[in-house]
C-alpha cells in the first residue's frame, strides 16, 4: 500500500505546485490586459460596480483577477485528486469547477446590462429631461432594463426558475388583481380622471418633447462636425504659432 500510495502522493504535490505556477500567471496576465482595455472604466461608466469598488482592495480588473486565481486553484484541486480515483472530495470539486463558467457569463450579462441601462437613461434623460415625465421614463426604462438582466444573469446560474418565475408570477398576480378589482370596480371615475389629466399633459408637452429632441439631434449633429474637421484644421495650413515675431 505504501509503494502504490507514494507515487500517488508525489503526483499529486506535483500537479499542486504547476497549477498554483499557472494560475499566478495566468491572473496577472489577465489584470494586465484589463487594465490596457479600460476594464475599470467600462465597469465605473455602468454604474454595475456601486459604491463597493470604492472601498474594496480590488478594482472590477483586480476582482476578475482573482476570480481568475481561485478558479484556477480548484480546477488543480480537482485534478490533483483524481490521482487518488474515485473520491467525495473530486465529485465535489468537480461540481463546483462546472459551475464557474457559468458565473463568469452571469457576470459579464451583469456588467453589459449596466452599461446599457445607463447609456438608455442618459439619453431618455437628454432628450425629454426637461419635462416633467421624462426623468421618470428614463428611470423606469433602466429598471426594466436591470430586471431582464438579472433574470438573464440568474437564468445561466440556475437559480431562476426557483426565484424569478415565482416572483414574476406574484408581481404579475397582484397587478391583475389590482386592475380587475380596482380598475373595474370603484376605481374606475377616479383612473379615468387620472388619465385624462396625465394624456391632457403629455399632449400639451408633445410638440415641447419635439424640438427638444430635434435640438438633441442638432446638437449631435454639430458635435460630429466638429470633431470631423478637428483633424483637419490641426493638419492643414500652419498654426498660430507659427506666426510669431521675433
Amino acid at each position: 500500500m505504501i509503494a502504490t500510495f507514494v507515487p500517488k502522493l508525489v503526483a499529486f504535490v506535483v500537479i499542486l505546485i504547476i497549477g498554483w505556477i499557472v494560475a499566478k500567471l495566468l491572473a496577472k496576465l489577465l489584470g494586465k490586459v484589463l487594465n490596457r482595455v479600460g476594464f475599470d472604466r467600462a465597469v465605473a461608466r455602468s454604474g454595475a460596480a456601486g459604491r463597493w469598488q470604492e472601498r474594496s482592495r480590488y478594482g472590477a480588473s483586480g476582482l476578475l483577477s482573482k476570480l481568475l486565481y481561485y478558479a484556477l486553484l480548484l480546477i488543480t484541486l480537482q485534478i490533483a485528486f483524481s490521482v487518488f480515483g474515485p473520491n467525495p472530495i473530486s465529485t465535489l470539486l468537480t461540481g463546483v469547477v462546472a459551475w464557474l463558467p457559468l458565473a463568469v457569463v452571469a457576470i459579464v450579462i451583469i456588467v453589459v446590462t449596466g452599461a446599457i441601462a445607463k447609456a438608455v437613461r442618459d439619453i431618455i434623460s437628454s432628450a425629454l429631461g426637461e419635462l416633467s415625465y421624462g426623468r421618470w421614463l428614463a428611470t423606469a426604462a433602466a429598471v426594466f432594463i436591470w430586471a431582464l438582466g438579472i433574470i438573464a444573469a440568474l437564468n445561466q446560474i440556475g437559480v431562476a426558475t426557483a426565484v424569478t418565475i415565482p416572483v414574476l408570477i406574484t408581481v404579475l398576480a397582484t397587478i391583475g388583481a389590482i386592475a380587475a378589482i380596482g380598475v373595474g370596480g370603484g376605481l374606475v371615475r377616479p383612473m379615468q380622471q387620472r388619465w385624462e389629466r396625465w394624456l391632457g399633459r403629455i399632449e400639451q408637452e408633445a410638440p415641447q418633447a419635439r424640438a427638444h429632441a430635434e435640438a438633441y439631434q442638432r446638437g449631435r449633429g454639430d458635435a460630429q462636425q466638429m470633431t470631423e474637421e478637428t483633424p483637419r484644421t490641426q493638419t492643414g495650413g500652419a498654426t498660430r504659432s507659427d506666426y510669431r515675431e521675433p
